[in-house]
């Protein structure tokens, strides 16, 4: 803006200029505007002076900004620029592999609202949900890897599961989530179905008429566990290869010969055998029939339970209908299908090993006849006899 040196135009006239007091005015000026830069130059000199003297002090306070700048900088994570890296690093890692169970009680009974959580092997949370009203519940998109799951239900303890692995695409199912309930200050213990059944039938086995005659489907107690299929089984078998059921096949098979029924057997040792084996059939393909196989496929109790109590008609009345009725396993009453059709599925494999002349419709009906009429009189025997005259009666009526 400003030069120390004398203008070319101070030495020299202007060119071109024609005007007469042009050249008298211009020594005069040029003199005028040097003694007035002479004069202006300390001022100059000391305004440019103060301006750099403040540049370096503003520029050494950023200088010692920026260095504390850049040391927080280097202790602080650098930030990720890119949105996608951001994202995955904010969202859990997704799989393919699936984990999925069902709440219930003790009862078998489903929970629902209750809160189910996913957890890594380590304790890390990494999903929750609440069970649905059918109790189910599914954590779905699982990486591979160790994992438990807990459930919380109000009036419930805590229910937690052992751990399980989980590989690559796996659709994993919670066995047995089964919540019990919280008593205070009361410890409850809940007994399985099966092993009451089991304790009672050990009792009724050791029920005997007089002592002798096997007594084993008659129930004293009024509420008595329903059976499962194998215990179904396995008390058919008990009663009948008892030896007194093997005595009275033998009983049986030497009146016949006597009265020659069935002639078309014969008579002497080979007519008495083949008696001997008939009634040994008949007899063990009716009682696993009746008591073990219909029983088993129709859900049905094949005892007898003694009601003791009441006026003569009214047991008269359940011993004679309860030929005809069974209780399901349930418990609900319901048409004793067991023993009609296990009569009748008996006198039908009878025409395999009868004598020719036997066989037939009416052999498979009177088999059936003669079981259901056997069946109630037992049955009256049952409800106003067999309990003064059996030993060890497992129970009695409970109202």
């Amino acid at each position: 803006m400003f030069s120390i040196c004398p203008a070319a135009s101070d030495r020299t006239p202007l060119l071109g200029a024609t005007e007469p007091g042009s050249v008298s005015w211009f020594p005069h000026s040029a003199r005028a505007l040097k003694k007035a830069r002479y004069r202006l130059l300390p001022a100059v000199l000391a305004g440019m002076s103060v301006l750099l003297s403040m540049v370096p002090a503003s520029a050494r306070a950023q200088q010692r900004a920026g260095g504390m700048n850049d040391r927080s900088l280097q202790d602080a994570p650098l930030p990720n620029s890119n949105p996608q890296n951001w994202a995955q690093q904010s969202l859990p890692a997704e799989g393919s592999a699936s984990v999925a169970g069902t709440v219930l009680d003790v009862s078998g009974a489903t929970v629902s609202g209750a809160d189910v959580r996913l957890m890594q092997g380590d304790g890390t949370q990494l999903h929750t949900m609440v069970s649905e009203a059918n109790g189910e519940f599914s954590f779905a998109k699982i990486p591979a890897g160790s994992y438990l799951v807990t459930v919380y239900a109000k009036g419930f303890r805590p229910f937690s599961s052992a751990e399980f692995a989980l590989t690559v695409k796996e659709a994993y199912e919670i066995p047995d989530v089964s919540l019990s309930v919280a008593m205070a200050n009361m410890e409850v213990t809940v007994r399985p179905t099966e092993l009451i059944a089991d304790e009672q039938i050990r009792a009724e086995e050791k029920q005997r008429l007089v002592g002798f005659f096997p007594n084993f489907y008659t129930s004293y107690i009024y509420d008595a566990a329903p059976l499962s299929a194998k215990q179904k089984f396995s008390l058919a078998t008990r009663g009948t290869f008892d030896p007194v059921a093997m005595f009275g096949v033998g009983l049986a098979a030497g009146i016949e010969q006597a009265t020659n029924a069935y002639p078309g057997y014969g008579q002497g040792a080979a007519g008495y055998s083949k008696r001997l084996a008939a009634k040994f059939v008949d007899g063990r393909s009716s009682d696993f029939l009746t008591h073990a196989v219909f029983p088993v496929l129709l859900h049905q109790d094949p005892r007898y339970y003694y009601q003791g109590s009441g006026s003569v008609k009214s047991r008269f009345a359940h011993a004679v209908a309860s030929a005809f009725l069974s209780r399901s396993d349930s418990g609900r009453t319901v048409f004793n299908s067991s023993y009609l059709l296990g009569d009748m599925c008996s006198g039908a494999l009878s025409n395999l090993y009868y004598p020719k002349a036997n066989r037939g419709a009416h052999l498979v009906f009177t088999n059936t006849a003669v079981g259901l009429a056997g069946r109630v009189g037992t049955n009256l025997m049952r409800e106003f006899l067999s309990k003064r005259l059996t030993t060890n009666v497992a129970g009695d009526r409970s109202q």
